[in-house]
């Protein structure tokens, strides 16, 4: 009696420990889990085998039966509600639990021996199925058996079938669409002939041309049998490295759904993309014709250029020895160069300067007559306080000036005349001589060296091409002197006393240019001794 109590103890503790291991593994299962509705789960059985595209992915957990809306199909009778098997999966592998709305799984036949399988397919669907959510039957299909198929063939089997069908035939004749929803369940095989035969049915245009073509595809692979030949050998190879690299070719397979989910957004990205194209697509497509008579003159031009590049290749011969005499030059260049910024901006900033009517320091009506018109940067509109010369054209013109008083010349020859200025107070260049007394007195002072009449400075310049316009000669009319006063439009020279002697003693007038004295007598040798005396 105490063995056997024994025994019982030991049972119940095993049973315990079974049950309690399940229901333990079925809550710590971690995963991505999902119910299956079928109209029959026969051959399923716990921990089995849950495959998604035909790779191992998880495994069945338990299994239920349900009266829902899971298991009432597309189209819900008006009788009782229909009873179906509710599958607990869950799914382990990472990269397939992402399931689709339209998921749909499908029980399958392991081997002959009677084991079985759920197959699915996650579906395409944009929305996602939530955990633990429920894939009604209509996404669903069941297997039937093949040995009961097989017993069915056998007597009294098929004569009881014969009946059975016979009896069901009056019942069902009023039901097509429940015996054909039936028919697709039953077998997916069905489903999927009718799927294969729309689609022969859409390319039956693409079979004909494929058959009329066999007889050239056969010709060319006969022709071309050695290299045929030369591929399945190489196909073999490649089957064998396949073959020993299997793990890693499973893994990419397995990692296939996530590439795929990841790449759909880059499609999407590219079908954009080529939506921005189109319009640069057919503006290309408009600039062809242009495009190609471009390239059809180009080939002449091209070839009409030949020389010119021979002539360049020559003279880059010498060019390049020309550079390599030059290398020490080169060198004291870019010594220099490294030094010109800081040279460079001030010397910027000066001729600027110089170049700036607003900067002339005087007023001059010469500047103003012989001043370039608008738009001209140094127009005598953009002209400062004075109207006058810019401080460039006061550099030419010191130089053409200077010149021109230096070397005179007449009807007989040239000679050369200089001013020597000896007080000290007039030879430094002073800028502003009337702000004060004793600048004012300078200036006095100093202008006497200059002559009293200043043409354009102190006086009018009427000394003027005859050649200027009508309006310089309305100027020159109106600085016309009144009686009285000095004509200065006509010279007045002031002859030294020496001179001035000169000419009281052959009798010609003192405010008058000097005569040319007598050709005879002693009057001529006294001229001559005069001009030739040191």
């Amino acid at each position: 009696m105490r063995r056997i109590a024994t025994i019982a103890l030991v049972l119940v503790a095993a049973v315990a420990a079974v049950v309690m291991t399940g229901a333990r593994s079925e809550r710590e299962q971690p995963g991505f889990k999902v119910k299956i509705a079928f109209d029959n789960a026969f051959g399923l059985t716990e921990g089995g085998d849950l495959r998604v595209g035909g790779v191992d992915a998880g495994k069945t957990l338990k299994m239920d039966v349900s009266k829902g809306r899971e298991c009432q199909g597309a189209t819900p009778g008006d009788g009782p509600p229909r009873a179906c098997a509710i599958v607990n999966a869950v799914i382990t592998e990472n990269g397939f639990k992402d399931f689709k709305t339209d998921a749909h799984c499908d029980i399958r036949q392991q081997s002959l021996i009677g084991e079985y399988y759920v197959d699915c397919q996650p579906g395409h669907n944009p929305q996602s199925l939530a955990d633990n959510a429920t894939i009604p039957d209509t996404q669903t299909t069941s297997t039937i058996p093949a040995d009961l198929v097989g017993d069915i063939l056998r007597r009294p089997y098929r004569d009881r079938l014969r009946l059975i069908i016979a009896e069901l035939g009056t019942g069902l004749a009023g039901r097509p669409q429940d015996v054909s929803e039936l028919l697709h369940k039953a077998d997916p095989g069905l489903r999927e002939t009718q799927k294969v035969l729309q689609i022969l049915g859409n390319q039956r245009t693409i079979i004909k041309n494929f058959i009329s073509n066999s007889n050239t595809v056969v010709r060319e692979l006969d022709v071309k049998k050695r290299q045929l030949q030369n591929w399945i050998v190489q196909a073999s190879r490649a089957s064998d490295v396949s073959a020993s690299r299997r793990q890693a070719i499973a893994a990419g397979f397995q990692k296939l759904p996530t590439f795929l989910a990841e790449l759909d957004g880059t499609m999407q990205r590219l079908e954009g993309l080529t939506n921005a194209q189109t319009p640069v697509l057919r503006d290309l497509h408009r600039s062809a014709p242009a495009l190609n008579t471009l390239f059809t003159r180009l080939g002449p031009f091209s070839e009409a250029s030949r020389p010119a590049f021979r002539s360049l290749g020559t003279a880059s011969d010498a060019g390049k020895k020309a550079f390599g005499d030059a290398s020490q030059e080169i060198v004291a260049l870019r010594q220099l160069a490294e030094g010109a910024p800081e040279t460079g901006k001030p010397l910027r900033q000066l001729l600027q300067t110089l170049d700036d009517r607003g900067r002339a320091t005087e007023n001059s009506t010469l500047a103003q007559a012989s001043a370039p018109p608008n738009p001209d940067p140094t127009a005598m509109s953009k002209a400062g306080r004075y109207k006058g010369f810019t401080g460039m054209e006061s550099i030419f013109n010191y130089a053409y000036w200077q010149v021109l008083a230096l070397n005179q010349f007449d009807s007989i020859g040239h000679f050369l005349r200089a001013v020597v200025i000896r007080d000290p107070s007039c030879t430094p260049f002073l800028n502003d001589l009337k702000s004060t007394a004793e600048q004012r007195q300078v200036r006095d002072r100093c202008e006497g060296y200059l002559g009293p009449n200043q043409p354009g400075i102190t006086t009018p310049n009427v000394a003027t091409d005859a050649n200027d316009n009508n309006q310089t000669r309305a100027k020159a009319a109106a600085t016309k002197p009144k009686r009285g006063q000095t004509d200065w439009s006509k010279p007045h020279p002031t002859l030294p006393a020496s001179q001035q002697e000169l000419l009281q003693h052959y009798g010609a007038p003192t405010n008058a240019p000097a005569s040319p004295p007598p050709a005879a007598g002693d009057s001529a040798s006294q001229v001559l001794n005069y001009l030739l005396s040191p």
